[in-house]
């Protein structure tokens, strides 16, 4: 019972949580195939592979040193970091190596790196839950360690990740040689530090003074990736409204669409009635739609043609009037 319960408190929150990031992306939602996959390979490969890697690597520091102390804060310290931003990271690299096409703006970097990590920070809460929680203090301890893990740090490793995320983001929107190789590593770099700071923290300032330090700074740094996200929508909004203004003229959609379009209050609005008009599905798909037109035409201007920007505007625009006489306005 003591597992189940581990089980049902490190993953539920951290779905919950990954449901907030994806409502966070209110124009161009990413597929959710994709974050699903990445979700899982925080889960299980990240994790896995951190707990094997870490393992092994403080196995050699100890053989080296024969400190218990010493082991443990450089494996927590130093080599954790490490180990697993780069493992997270590698899921959102995979999404930018192979998925080029969906990897569009700072925001879908953020979006990426947080349900990885998100993936991670679930199989990690399962372990901290019973282990550290039920096996020593039966069910008073599982909730109080439910409570830190869920609550207290809950948006540690999105916090981290998303500055590899950001990294990637910027690669992909730069044609600058020198931007493209140094963002990701800057990125990840800073994903390890603030990794290793927190940790740092912890072991520094034991007990609930460490535990609020390390709060503070987890939810500062959450609160200040919230500014970006905000700020991020914010830019997309003056995209769409840059971008489809033209298709306004050229007949692609009509005034009323292009202004529901461009503001996520219209487009709510426009669900409910589409949700009672049983259009929901083509009404979602083509405002959807509308907004992958815009970031292409925004990658055209960017970047060139890319992998075919002008071939996927014009089937972008096919799909747009064949879906506007059936969609809410």
């Amino acid at each position: 019972m003591g597992f189940s319960l581990s089980l049902l408190f490190g993953f539920v929150p951290m779905f919950l949580y990954a449901s907030f990031v994806y409502w966070l992306d209110r124009y161009e939602k990413e597929p959710k195939v994709l974050l699903g996959g990445v979700f899982i390979w925080g889960a299980i490969v990240a994790a896995g592979g951190a707990f094997f890697i870490n393992t092994l690597l403080g196995l050699g520091v100890y053989l080296f040193s024969s400190s218990e102390t010493f082991t443990e804060l450089t494996t927590s310290v130093f080599l954790a970091p490490i180990v697993e931003e780069t493992l997270k990271g590698l899921a959102v690299l995979v999404v930018y190596l192979v998925f080029t096409s969906e990897f569009d703006s700072i925001l879908d970097g953020i979006i990426y790196a947080a349900i990885a990590a998100l993936g991670f920070a679930a199989t990690e809460n399962v372990y901290y839950i019973y282990n550290l929680g039920f096996v020593k203090g039966q069910y008073d301890g599982l909730l109080a360690m439910t409570f830190v893990r869920v609550i207290l740090v809950g948006w540690q490793h999105p916090f981290y990740t998303a500055f590899t995320g950001i990294g990637l983001a910027i690669t992909r929107m730069n044609r600058n040689l020198k931007y493209k190789i140094a963002a990701p590593v800057l990125g990840w770099c800073i994903a390890i530090f603030l990794h290793s700071l927190h940790n740092i923290l912890a072991h520094l300032l034991s007990g609930i003074s460490g535990l609020l330090v390390g709060t503070m700074v987890d939810w500062s740094g959450w609160f200040f990736i919230f500014i970006i996200v905000i700020l991020a929508l914010r830019n997309e909004q003056a995209n769409l409204a840059a971008q489809l203004k033209e298709e306004v003229a050229l007949g692609t959609i009509s005034s009323e669409q292009y202004q529901t379009a461009c503001s996520t209050w219209a487009q709510s609005q426009v669900g409910i009635r589409a949700v009672l008009s049983g259009r929901y599905r083509v009404t979602r798909r083509f405002y959807q739609t509308a907004a992958e037109l815009a970031h292409k035409k925004r990658q055209l201007s960017q970047m060139g043609e890319e992998y075919g920007n002008s071939q996927m505007i014009e089937r972008l625009r096919q799909n747009l009037i064949d879906l506007s006489p059936v969609a809410c306005p």
